[in-house]
């Protein structure tokens, strides 16, 4: 499996996606083969969420999965 970015552009009435030159040889895809992908939209989420609880948590992530298996497992 290899991951690479791609725009999605107009052809015809429908769409396609451009696969780079170098991933089909590497990857050994020929003209007309079917292929599998995945969809992933690009998302700035996981960045601006990330650290936003930092110095507003009073337990370490330690405390906090314990914590957390006590309740789970009944102890």
């Amino acid at each position: 499996m290899i991951e690479c970015e791609s725009n999605i552009r107009k052809w015809g009435n429908s769409f396609g996606i451009i696969i780079p030159k170098d991933i089909m040889e590497k990857e050994h895809i020929k003209e007309d083969e079917k292929v599998r992908f995945m969809i992933i939209r690009d998302s700035k989420v996981l960045k601006e969420t990330f650290g936003m609880l930092k110095g507003r948590l009073r337990k370490s992530g330690q405390e906090i999965k314990d914590q957390t298996r006590k309740e789970l497992y009944n102890e």
